[in-house]
């Protein structure tokens, strides 16, 4: 399955999605391009038509969202503690430390009772680089969505994992959580997550920060990793801080002290904020060209 998921990239990847759309059973390729040596070809075409990693040693290089990832390497599809979904999307590559982490932390949550397994959504793909579709940074192989469903007592099918849908735990009007779905277990599992010191960020819905903010209690140190961002009401994403002795990492301010539940977190909640208006002049950020991102990418691009 593997091979045969790793030799099809979706078509549907061309048109935008989300994390959250349905992946497909059946993969097609995607055409080849007919000037990929074009300055103006978009990064994420190019990166998006690779499907293995760049050998060599693993390293990150550039920033979460401005980057490539050489020497990647996979997170299995099943282990004890994890299953990975949407494999048809090949987005299961990451640095080794992230894959290590991903499986230690499974783990650990389990073994302690405080969530059952990972259910693990996009991290990178085999290269890194530009995503065709549903996020801005995954480019380095330091992040990873997990859903917010916990994983069954049993292996998922094949055809269970592209199609079922996760879990939303965000109420419908955006302004707190949904209590039937969102549960003690959830905020446990982020918290714990949270402190981990490898963890430079977490990124949640901000009805969720909301929840937590209300219901935390005792040592809330943890909580300015976790920071209210557009999306992210069925799946929390994890950030890893760069590798230690890595220097072509770009790595990332600390978070902002104190627990982030001041004006901060209000800003969200703002009805301009919650339901913009179109602009009809604005047609959105140009995607990032070859040159947008660090020089070192090409070669990862070009590698056998």
């Amino acid at each position: 399955m593997r091979s045969l998921i790793a030799a099809s990239l979706l078509v549907v990847l061309a048109t935008p999605v989300v994390a959250q759309d349905l992946g497909t059973l059946h993969p097609k390729p995607l055409p080849p391009l007919a000037h990929p040596e074009d300055p103006a070809t978009p990064a994420k075409e190019l990166f998006g038509r690779k499907v293995e990693p760049a050998a060599g040693e693993p390293k990150v290089i550039g920033f979460y969202a401005k980057g490539c990832l050489l020497g990647a390497r996979d997170l299995p599809y099943d282990g004890e503690s994890w299953q990975v979904m949407r494999l048809s999307r090949n987005r299961n590559w990451g640095h080794p430390r992230l894959i290590a982490f991903l499986e230690r932390e499974s783990r650990k949550l389990r073994e302690a009772g405080i969530w059952p397994g990972f259910l693990v959504g996009d991290m990178s793909q085999p290269r890194g680089g530009p995503m065709f579709t549903g996020h801005a940074s995954h480019q380095i192989g330091l992040d990873s969505d997990i859903w917010l469903t916990p994983m069954p007592a049993r292996t998922l099918t094949r055809g269970e994992r592209e199609e079922t849908s996760a879990t939303n735990v965000v109420r419908a009007d955006r302004l707190d959580v949904d209590y039937s779905k969102w549960t003690p277990a959830h905020m446990a599992m982020i918290k714990a997550v949270a402190s981990e010191p490898e963890v430079q960020r977490i990124f949640v819905n901000p009805a969720i920060k909301k929840a937590i903010c209300r219901d935390a209690k005792g040592d809330r140190s943890w909580m300015s990793k976790v920071r209210p961002m557009y999306g992210h009401d069925y799946h929390f994403h994890i950030r890893l801080t760069c590798p230690a002795g890595e220097e072509s990492c770009q790595r990332q301010d600390a978070p902002p002290s104190g627990d982030g539940c001041d004006a901060s977190l209000a800003w969200w909640f703002r009805d301009s904020v919650l339901h913009p208006k179109p602009d009809p002049f604005y047609k959105g950020k140009p995607p990032l060209s070859m040159s947008a991102l660090p020089a070192e990418c090409r070669a990862v691009l070009n590698a056998k």
